[in-house]
């Protein structure tokens, strides 16, 4: 699903006019002579703004914490570093299917947001942190724990659950099938699974693996990462969509 973008820049124009920094009027009889400054909204009501914003960042600004500076007027501000956020993903919202446009890039684009749910409920604390490359370990481990439920297996896992479960063979005891089609003796049949199987392997083998075992690998680029996170969901979808044969 896309983001409603009028919704999404309403809640940060309410946040930024909560959290506005202004000199309120003195107490009667009191005269205050230094820079008193409070923000324009309760403190209740811009902790319950903020949680929302906080999920808009997540989506137009998954690195907003790391990225955006923290340590500047936070004594004169607590909520420094969010307004800044907000106001950075207010200008990403209003300008940039304009910007995809003049720039000549209108292609369509990723929303993890959008991607199987076992896929995005594994990566999204990970990913909204800015972990990126652990977010992608998590939503595989998402699925194989997903793909062992659905089969009520714990004695096989990733790679080689994945080979038994999309096997042409025929169900064994303790061993059940995932059928993406019925079984008709067809090319077809033989094709997807087949293809299923080594899907299934090249996402562990070639994406999961490296990222759980190497030490020392830099952080991957979001680009990457989002790549990445649809190939499990592809994966996903499959494996959820598919009829199990005991």
């Amino acid at each position: 699903m896309s983001i409603d973008i009028h919704w999404a820049r309403g809640e940060l124009a309410h946040f930024l006019k909560l959290t506005q920094l202004h000199r309120p009027p003195d107490p009667p009889g009191v005269v205050s002579f230094g820079p008193r400054l409070a923000n324009r909204g309760s403190q209740g009501d811009i902790v319950a703004s903020a949680q929302v914003v906080e999920q808009i960042l997540g989506r137009v600004l998954p690195r907003w914490r790391t990225e955006v500076p923290d340590d500047r007027n936070k004594e004169i501000n607590r909520w420094y570093q969010h307004r800044e956020a907000a106001q950075r993903a207010d200008v990403v919202l209003e300008r940039d299917a304009e910007i995809r446009e003049r720039l000549g890039d209108d292609a369509p684009q990723l929303s993890a947001g959008a991607m199987h749910p076992w896929v995005w409920d594994g990566a999204r604390a990970l990913w909204q942190s800015g972990h990126f490359r652990e977010a992608v370990t998590a939503a595989a481990r998402k699925v194989n724990a997903e793909t062992q439920n659905k089969v009520g297996r714990r004695d096989a896992s990733e790679g080689a659950l994945f080979q038994s479960v999309f096997s042409k063979d025929s169900a064994k005891a303790g061993q059940p099938r995932l059928r993406l089609m019925a079984d008709d003796g067809s090319d077809t049949f033989r094709s997807v699974h087949r293809g299923a199987a080594a899907f299934a392997e090249g996402c562990y083998a070639g994406i999961r693996n490296p990222n759980s075992h190497e030490d020392g690998l830099p952080e991957l680029p979001g680009h990457e990462a989002l790549e990445q996170l649809a190939a499990f969901s592809v994966l996903a979808r499959w494996v959820d969509s598919a009829v199990v044969a005991n």
